[in-house]
């Protein structure tokens, strides 16, 4: 019998469907707890659409079809016993591009807390805090947090999005290419972030820089017209990749 690991993920047959379109085709794989995993591969290749299956944010796209089980633990979080709101407080997402709402930086870190109910100040405080601080943000910001998070820089911005996600008290936090909108000084400063969060939280990206994936990365999975071609620690599949089309999109001759 197959032991589910709790924190960490297990795919097994997932086929995914918009409309006739065929994105993602009998994925296997399992996901590490509290490690980094990467998902590399040319464009249109799969990444983003698995990487919203794992906290079921393709359910919001009309016709889009999903077989297949995922198990976060063991639960399949695509039966119909699934709670698809805690589901996806337990598995954060940030974005491509920085998308901090339209108010002050302390109101875009505790939005979350306030909608599940908690009113108590200290409570949501300490929680913003932390979050900032977890975030590597908050000496940054400490004497600003009433000021509009549109104030912030591009880097900040995507930190502030991470702090948000953290406040929520996840398992997990999949990122969408989120150093892809940054200058190279910002995304260094995300890069160590994950690096640091990666003790607390399992850390799934997306990234079409390779040189990112191997920096960052415990694992990598290559996605090609929405199969997975090779799945393995990030450290062999880059230096002794075993199929010739990984190799091929890791030293540049394709993609």
């Amino acid at each position: 019998m197959k032991q589910f690991v709790e924190g960490a993920f297990s795919i097994e047959n997932l086929t995914l469907f918009y409309g006739n379109k065929l994105a993602l085709n009998d994925i296997n794989i399992d996901i590490h707890n509290k490690q980094v995993t990467a998902l590399i591969g040319p464009s249109g290749c799969g990444k983003s659409t698995f990487l919203r299956t794992l906290n079921r944010m393709n359910d919001l796209i009309p016709n889009c079809k999903v077989d297949g089980s995922i198990y976060y633990g063991e639960e399949n979080i695509y039966s119909q016993e699934s709670d698809v709101i805690d589901l996806r407080r337990r598995i954060g997402m940030v974005f491509q591009k920085p998308n901090p709402f339209p108010m002050s930086i302390y109101e875009n870190v505790a939005y979350g807390l306030k909608c599940q109910g908690i009113k108590d100040k200290n409570i949501l405080q300490a929680a913003v805090k932390k979050a900032l601080v977890d975030a590597a943000l908050y000496e940054e910001v400490k004497d600003r947090l009433k000021e509009s998070a549109l104030s912030l820089s591009g880097g900040q911005q995507q930190r502030l999005c991470i702090a948000r996600a953290i406040a929520m008290s996840p398992d997990v936090i999949l990122m969408d290419e989120p150093t892809s909108a940054l200058d190279p000084i910002a995304t260094a400063k995300i890069e160590e972030l994950i690096t640091e969060l990666k003790k607390d939280y399992t850390i799934i990206i997306v990234t079409h820089n390779m040189q990112q994936a191997l920096r960052i990365s415990d694992y990598t999975a290559f996605f090609l017209m929405g199969e997975i071609i090779e799945y393995g620690k990030t450290s062999e599949l880059f230096s002794h990749p075993k199929n010739p089309k990984t190799e091929d999109y890791i030293t540049g001759r394709f993609g």
